[in-house]
């Protein structure tokens, strides 16, 4: 996967982001799998789905022995029948160690950067903790980009983790320039009103379990 890659501070691969244009749809890759096994069992080997690929779920369901960092040409395989992808959430959770929190950047930033010389169109996902981890966190990734990040689950959704949220945010448009913030999930927040106000495109999409819930009510 490294081969004709460049690298950068802390040996984090450059990922070049290879779309040009905001998504038109995201779902996840659990999704995208349903969808595969669909067309593939009818002996559709060249359907097209004009949607985006993203890995905003819990690392169990894409990351393993028979993951997408493991399995990487069988998700070369998937992906190329999607729009494009965002590139994979693997956790960096507060509590890991430095060294586990920057192999998951590595892995990020890596995969996507072999998806898209294989032609598969990437944004990278922008994954940050505390400050401690700003000095890699936004590395690999060009300025002046689409970048993509997820609201689900923890932050900024629980009040505990909103101002880690907010300052990383905030410092993450300052070192990256993104031209469009893709969120995944919930921009219902002040500080993407602020992002708003500074001239920041932040196109939102909602999530999986947004669109089920969504889908009750309107069946009640």
């Amino acid at each position: 996967m490294a081969k004709g890659a460049k690298f950068c501070t802390y040996d984090i691969p450059f990922c070049k982001t290879t779309a040009t244009d905001v998504p038109t749809d995201i779902i996840t890759c659990e999704e995208a799998k349903v969808i595969y096994r669909r067309h593939i069992a009818k002996n559709d080997f060249d359907f097209k789905i004009d949607a985006f690929v993203c890995f905003y779920i819990d690392d169990y369901k894409f990351d393993g022995a028979k993951g997408v960092w493991n399995d990487y040409k069988n998700t070369l395989k998937i992906l190329r029948h999607f729009a494009g992808a965002v590139t994979p959430d693997f956790s960096t959770y507060q509590d890991f160690p430095i060294p586990v929190k920057l192999y998951a950047t590595y892995k990020m930033r890596l995969l996507g950067h072999w998806l898209g010389i294989n032609g598969v169109k990437i944004i990278n996902n922008v994954r940050w903790r505390a400050s401690e981890t700003w000095c890699y966190c936004f590395e690999g990734i060009p300025q002046n980009s689409i970048v993509a990040i997820g609201t689900v689950g923890g932050n900024p959704h629980k009040l505990i983790d909103r101002k880690r949220f907010e300052s990383g945010l905030f410092r993450m448009v300052e070192v990256l320039k993104p031209r469009f913030v893709v969120v995944y999930g919930s921009a219902n927040y002040k500080c993407f009103e602020k992002l708003r106000k500074q001239g920041i495109n932040i196109v939102s999409f909602k999530s999986k379990t947004a669109k089920i819930y969504e889908e009750m009510k309107n069946d009640e």
